[in-house]
Parts: structure tokens; sequence; C-alpha cells
């Protein structure tokens, strides 16, 4: 049983007991590779959303008619990235012995692996699908494993093959996209093209959505640590939240990479709102 948060995500203030989607934040950040805070994301996207409708255009739905709640942020040990994955497991286990779908907003992208564990155990023949500027496909960097730069690849050790399907990917070293391209991965480079078959070969299977939101161009989210240049656009996004949520057995998902202190005009951390609505409409069948 987990209490309500003071500050909730725009529409998502219903009781624990009636809610099917439950949200958390994990402000963690302390293997971000380039530029630190995305630990301010996860509350800059709860206190902003304020600025959006519950009602989408995009899907006709709105939040006010679905029961979500928003169990707030977790005090994550800052020291310790075992320690904090732990404690994301932790919350994510609670949410998941309770019938729910947990629903976390990062933080950096290494937070996945601590949702991702206790999802594994639940459902051991899930599937990722990972939007992402990056691979995340390191065994480790500069000799750390647990990094942001690794988190697929651990989530990969308790996968294994064939089962982690990726998107918009357009950063990496060279061993990366060589391993990935040993079966290790499905990998779509550039683009969203190919999410559909995938979607469709999936069918009722599992998945653990993990949308990393770097995977957009730095034009429309400048906001995030490890900015890349070629990214997908803002409506691309959309329609893929929509495919995934309403077309896939959808049973954990994730949305991180937020820095909102790199975009001043406030627009970053604007579209990761509505990403976020997006995302948990889709989720509402």
């Amino acid at each position: 049983m987990l209490d309500r948060n003071i500050e909730t995500f725009i529409g998502c203030d219903a009781s624990y007991e009636d809610s099917h989607i439950v949200l958390f934040g994990a402000p963690f950040d302390s293997t971000t590779s380039y530029r630190p805070g995305t630990r301010f994301g996860s509350r800059a996207i709860r206190h902003e959303s304020y600025g959006l409708e519950t009602y989408s255009p995009y899907q006709d739905k709105d939040l006010c008619d679905y029961a979500t709640f928003d169990s707030g942020d977790i005090e994550l040990c800052m020291g310790s990235s075992e320690i904090a994955l732990g404690q994301i497991s932790e919350r994510t286990r609670t949410i998941l012995e309770d019938g729910k779908l947990p629903f976390m907003i990062g933080g950096e992208h290494l937070v996945t692996l601590g949702a991702f564990r206790e999802v594994y155990a639940k459902y051991p023949d899930v599937h990722i699908i990972h939007l992402d500027a990056h691979t995340d496909l390191r065994d480790d960097y500069m000799g750390v494993k647990l990094s942001h730069a690794c988190v697929i690849r651990r989530c990969h050790d308790l996968t294994g093959d064939g089962r982690i399907h990726q998107f918009g990917i357009r950063s990496g070293d060279r061993p990366e996209f060589r391993w990935a391209a040993e079966g290790h991965t499905e990998m779509y480079k550039f683009t969203l093209d190919g999410l559909n078959r995938t979607v469709e070969a999936l069918g009722d299977t599992p998945v653990y959505f993990t949308i990393d939101l770097d995977v957009l161009d730095p034009s429309i989210f400048p906001g995030t640590g490890t900015p890349e240049a070629g990214g997908i656009g803002f409506m691309d996004l959309i329609k893929a939240i929509v495919l995934v949520g309403w077309k896939c057995n959808v049973v954990g998902c994730d949305v991180n990479e937020l820095s909102p202190s790199y975009d001043q005009s406030g627009v970053s951390t604007a579209v990761a709102c509505k990403v976020v609505r997006e995302l948990i409409l889709s989720l509402n069948k």
C-alpha cells in the first residue's frame, strides 16, 4: 500500500486501490557520462504538468476518465548505484505484487534496470521496446558496468538474445553496433521504421517500454544530458507511444533523461509532460 504524493502529475490523483497505473519518480543521475541534472527531471515533469490539459486530442481521451496514482519520488541513495537500483526494484515489486502497472519517471537511463529486474522476475518472457538516441550496449563504461551507457546490455544479461528491440539509435561505439548486429538485439538505426512490424510480431507477449527522451531531435528537446543531432520528430514519438500502448501488452514502462536545467525556456519539460500524458492514456485501453 502506497500513499499518494502531495503534488501529483496532473489528473493522477486517484486512490491507490482504484488505480491500474502507478507513477513513481526515480531522481538519480550519478552515472551520467556528460552533463548531470536528470535527478531533477521527475520533479519538474510533475510540477509543470499543470500547464497541460488532462484531455488529449491525439487520442480523444482524458486523464480524468481513468484512475491513475502518483506515489511521488523515491528518496534514492546517490552514492551507490546498486543501492539505488535496489530501492527502485523495491518500489516496482510493491506495485507489481498489487497487480498494478509500474510507470517510472527518471532520472538517467540506468534507473530502467532497477524496474526491469522486477518486471523480468514476474514476466520471464518479457521483451523490451527501447526508444533512444544511444545504443546503451557497452559492457562497461570506464570500467563501470552499472552506467546509463550500459543499461540495455545489463537488461540483455537477463533476457538473452532476441528480446530487445531498439529504435531511433544514432550514437554509440563501433563495438556496440557490431555486437547488436550479431543478433543480440534487433536494432533500427535513425528512425522508428520497423516498429509496426515488431509490435505485430509481439502480439500479447509482455513488453517493457522504455523511452529515453533524447531519441527526439535536440531542436525539439535540448534539455538532456547527452543531446544527439538527427533525432526523430515529436509526432513520430507520439504515434509510436499510441501504437505500443494500444497494441502491446505493456507490463511496465519508463520515461527518462530530462535534464530541465539545460533548457531555460521550459520547452523540453513541456515536451516531457506531454509524452508522459500520452503514454498514460495509451496504456488505458
